[in-house]
Parts: C-alpha cells; structure tokens; sequence
C-alpha cells in the first residue's frame, strides 16, 4: 500500500511537471509568433504576396496570459483566462482589484464601484472581430464576484486597465480601435484566433 501510494504521488508530480513545461512551451511558440509577425510587419515583401495568416490557440493564448503577463496586462489583474466559442465569443475571466479602481475617483452613493472592494473574479462576455485593419469588442454580459453588472461597470474597468501613454483613455466596448502591426482581419471560432496581415508598408508603396 505505501509503495502504491508513493508510485501514485511521483506519478502526479510528474505530470503537474509536464504540464508547466507545456503550458511554458506553449507560451512560447506564442512569442514567436508575435515576433514574427513584427518582423512581417517591417519587412517588404513583393506586390501582389499573399497575406500572411497567423493562427493563436486557446491554449497558447491562456499559457502567454501566465508567462507573459506583464507585457500585455497591468497591475491588479491576476490569474487570467479566455475562452474562444463558437461565432467569435469569448469569455475572459481574472481576477481584479477593485479598490485600485473604486479609489481612482470620487464616487457618488449611486455609483455602484463606491461599495465593491478586493479583489474578485470578473467575468466578462462578449464578441471579438476585426475588418480593413480595425478591430471591435462587443459587450455582451459581465459579472462581478458572481453578480450581474451593467455595462457601465465593465466599460470603467476595461478603460482602467487598458490605460496606456498612447491611449490614456484606455479601450471601449462597441469602439472600433486600429489593429497593431498591419493586421487586417481578425476572426475567432472556437479554440482559436485568426489574424491576417497586409504586405508591409514599404512593399505596398513601391
């Protein structure tokens, strides 16, 4: 029995072993990606090239939400999570601190984020597309700590941490926003993203 029980827990730890190497792998392969595109996007290519189609997975997307984290989501954000449905829903999930929100402004006795404190998990749904080189998320539904909220409340926590010296107004529901890197079109279906990219500036101007 003990050396059954000793077998069954190596076992484990191998496997939850394997599983952080995949999920770093996976990350990884991600990065590249990124890179590449990049790159793609600063390099000439011939006229009349086909567009350069990169594909992310929803594990890949979730493995560079862990390791690569502080390149893409601020503070007060941890532990986050996507899932990619059918008809380019998605579902993302983390874990917020709301008081850094609720204490960036003062708030009337109306406002809802004036009584919501700690950090909790929120949950937001909605649609993710993108076309002639702009790209839209579209609010579907949004709870926080298992509580249904308004849209409002979703949009002041998007923009709080989405806030960048770029873009000090941070991202919007329904707001149309250009697509980095000469990305054209962005669609989702289950499990993966797709983004397709034109020739590169400096090609399309030759």
């Amino acid at each position: 029995m003990l050396l059954t029980a000793a077998s069954v827990a190596i076992g484990a730890i191998g496997a939850g072993a394997h599983a952080q190497e995949s999920s770093r792998a996976d990350a990884d392969a991600m990065q590249a990606k990124l890179e590449r595109m990049a790159a793609a996007a600063e390099s000439p290519r011939a006229l009349g090239a086909p567009p350069l189609r990169t594909s992310f997975s929803e594990r890949e997307i979730n493995a560079y939400l862990e390791h690569y984290r502080e390149n893409l989501l601020s503070a007060g954000i941890a532990m986050p999570r996507a899932t990619l449905l059918d008809g380019g829903r998605i579902v993302a999930r983390a874990i917020v601190d709301l008081d850094a929100v609720r204490l960036a402004r003062e708030r009337s006795l109306f406002d809802p984020l004036a009584y919501l404190q700690g950090s909790v998990e929120v949950v937001a749904a909605g649609t993710i597309a993108g076309s002639d080189g702009r790209g839209v998320v579209r609010f579907e539904s949004a709870t926080v700590a298992g509580v249904p909220v308004p849209k409002p409340v979703a949009q002041e926590l998007l923009r709080f941490y989405t806030r960048t010296a770029e873009r000090p107004g941070g991202f919007q529901f329904d707001e149309p926003f250009p697509l980095p890197a000469g990305v054209q079109s962005v669609s989702a279906v289950r499990g993966s993203i797709t983004v397709t990219q034109a020739a590169s500036v400096a090609a399309r101007t030759r």
